[in-house]
């Protein structure tokens, strides 16, 4: 029945019936304000559809999409607030190959069929404006509502898959997910937003930007955002008088607080950005008692200053010096005893620091008219990469441990025109760290343009992820082996053609080999991480993307993967065989009313005790009313239309083998611009 629904969504998107009206517009002698502010708007939505056919993070500068070396995806403004995104990673599940999975702490991101049970998002790498985001300590990709930048605030988003090492080193393993923030042209004023959603939820922004006469670009945001959370979570694993009998009362709250400040002058810029979130879990992971006070914080803050510059007609300069701090707390409530055997619960507390500082320079040469050189250096330096573990009550210190290291990098970039239709587009990185030596990750890719509207892309590409500052302590502390960076082979052929007047077709084949995944492993009577594991994979995406002269634009998109492990020929947890994704946006009353559809399906998949998760297919909708007056937009969004009950599966450090998600939710959005 779910994929007879599928169907006929799909076949509604594909047919895109027309329902809008043709208008005839005279052009008027004398523009008035509301004409003023209908071209404003068009001008952005020109904007917006232009720069979708470019991309920054493919080769660290601005190229044709059709151009890139890897298969991109390109999410803007204008989709993020069509379709209600409430966050990074309900952005980045609308593209193909990509899914996301909650477990009520964390979002967690799967790419082309890996996303190991229990792993951190170590093998995506995110940036904001081309600045690391991954921390230093746990590699981790932020992308829930512990993502740093309000999604209000975000102009673009690029997903390159695919390698990328050869350009940005560690995490660059499976794509690279660069956020685009709104500047001071985009907003041109004042921006206030509130909204209020399910269970509780309330949300409040002021952002202001501008740019200058003088060249002067400023932004700057603030968002507070606060959620009850779901009141009575029931999870059956616990379903015993002596733990609630399984119910979990109001443990599920989400806070958090987003800034963001941003200043350009000619050829400086100065980013930064701050976040805190404080989450409540209500699965008891790790063995920590049920229905209990367990929270997690995350804090993050970064500052990033950068100077590009033209030196003469062939040469152009970038340096940029950054300085990052991320803070993880964690509370955790254990079931206890004292000596005399009175029960009472005992709070186990982590405190995890990571400060980094560094910088990159970085030449672009145009050569012979037919070649653009790309030249780089990176350097890191960790001022502090603290664990710190300990009981409060009785006051007991477990693990206090700090440490830092350096890590360094060159990197070459080439892209060569052969001939009007043949370009040919390579790379290599060298990067070296203190803890386990270097290594080198190139990538190769041929562009074909083989007619005006089609074009062929074959690349190969490796990449690699180093090992983390806590699995490394682990393994020296626990055995001699020193641990390697795992690695990864990609293969790759994208065909991509225009069909039509704003239609596109992309189509992807890919094949990839992982050597040395970093697993826990059995020491004496203990356990450490080893490179022990190895993947094979091949799987195929196919999107299709357009607009009607009328305004009706739409997407879908199919991925078929297989994900084995090559030790025992084994499909891995999580990992779905297909995904399906389909949306629609309708312009009504002359665009002043827009009406969003979508629907995303993924199939089955293996748990982490080798149990099924079912297959799932959600609906959203949303309905968006602008100008009621003037500068002011409500939006209504309901997510998970038909309540369909469903679960993702969670790492064996829940009870549980799945986590049930949310069903049918709302939101409320008040945007007024002056």
């Amino acid at each position: 029945m779910k994929m007879i629904i599928l169907q006929i969504l799909l076949i509604f998107i594909l047919s895109f019936p027309v329902f809008g009206q043709d208008e005839t517009n005279k052009t008027p002698n004398v523009l008035d304000p509301e004409i003023e502010a209908e071209i404003f708007e068009e001008l952005k939505w020109l904007k917006a559809e232009t720069e979708t056919e470019t991309v920054w993070s493919a080769s660290k500068y601005q190229q044709k999409a059709s151009e890139a070396p890897s298969y991109v995806s390109i999410i803007t403004h204008r989709d993020i607030h069509q379709y209600g995104y409430r966050n990074l990673a309900e952005i980045i599940s609308s593209v193909s190959g990509i899914y996301t999975i909650y477990d009520r702490t964390y979002h967690y991101i799967g790419v082309r069929g890996f996303n190991r049970l229990g792993d951190l998002n170590t093998r995506v790498l995110l940036l904001v404006d081309g600045h690391r985001i991954n921390d230093t300590i746990f590699q981790q990709a932020l992308i829930g509502t512990d993502f740093p930048i309000d999604v209000d605030m975000i102009e673009r988003v690029e997903i390159t898959r695919g390698p990328g090492s050869c350009l940005y080193g560690t995490n660059a393993f499976f794509a690279v997910i660069n956020v685009i923030t709104r500047k001071g042209k985009d907003l041109n004023g004042f921006e206030i937003s509130a909204e209020a959603g399910s269970y509780e939820s309330f949300k409040g922004r002021l952002s202001y930007g501008k740019l200058f006469s003088n060249d002067l670009e400023i932004t700057a945001s603030g968002t507070l955002y606060s959620s009850r959370g779901e009141d009575n979570l029931y999870y059956a694993e616990f379903d015993d008088p002596a733990t609630n009998n399984g119910i979990v009362n109001t443990k599920d709250g989400d806070r958090f607080s987003q800034a963001l400040l941003s200043l350009a002058y000619k050829n400086f810029s100065l980013y930064s950005g701050y976040s805190w979130r404080e989450k409540e879990v209500p699965t008891a992971a790790f063995d920590t008692a049920f229905n209990e006070d367990y929270f997690t914080l995350d804090e993050r803050a970064y500052i990033e200053g950068s100077y590009t510059s033209s030196l003469n007609s062939y040469t152009d300069l970038f340096l940029k010096l950054y300085y990052d701090r991320y803070v993880y707390e964690g509370k955790y409530p254990y079931d206890w005893e004292t000596e005399e055997g009175i029960p009472y619960i005992l709070n186990n507390r982590d405190r995890d620091i990571s400060e980094w500082f560094g910088g990159e320079l970085r030449t672009t040469l145009n050569l012979l008219k037919n070649m653009r050189l790309t030249l780089g250096g990176e350097y890191l330096y960790n001022l502090h990469q603290s664990f710190f573990n300990y009981d409060e009550n009785p006051y007991e210190v477990w693990l206090d441990e700090d440490d830092n290291e350096t890590s360094w990098a060159f990197f070459i970039h080439s892209e060569i025109r052969i001939t009007e239709t043949l370009i040919l587009n390579g790379g290599i990185r060298y990067d070296w760290y203190e803890t386990f030596g270097d290594t080198f990750n190139p990538r190769l890719a041929v562009i074909w343009q083989a007619g005006e509207k089609s074009s062929l892309k074959a690349i190969y590409g490796t990449a690699f992820r180093a090992p983390d500052v806590y699995e490394n302590y682990v393994t020296e502390d626990m055995s001699s082996q020193e641990l390697n960076p795992e690695e990864i082979d990609t293969y790759e052929i994208i065909w991509e053609q225009v069909l039509a007047e704003n239609f596109k077709l992309l189509v992807s084949g890919f094949y990839y080999t992982i050597d040395g995944l970093i697993s826990q492993a059995a020491y004496e009577d203990d356990w450490t991480y080893a490179n022990m594991d190895n993947v094979e994979a091949k799987g195929m995406e196919i999107e299709m993307h357009g607009k009607l002269k009328n305004g009706i634009s739409g997407q879908v998109n199919y991925t078929w993967q297989d994900v084995q492990s090559e030790d025992n020929d084994d499909e891995l947890s999580n990992s779905p065989k297909h995904l399906v994704k389909a949306r629609v946006s309708f312009p009504l009353l002359q665009e002043r009313l827009n009406l969003s559809i979508e629907g995303n399906y993924m199939s089955d998949r293996k748990t982490a005790q080798g149990e099924t998760a079912d297959q799932y297919i959600v609906f959203n909708t949303g309905l968006i009313w602008k100008d009621i007056p003037d500068g002011l937009t409500l939006s209504t969004h309901l997510y998970n239309l038909f309540d369909e009950r469903y679960a993702d599966p969670v790492g064996e450090e829940n009870y549980q083998d799945t986590i049930e998600q949310l069903g049918t939710t709302f939101r409320f959005k008040l945007t007024y611009q002056f």
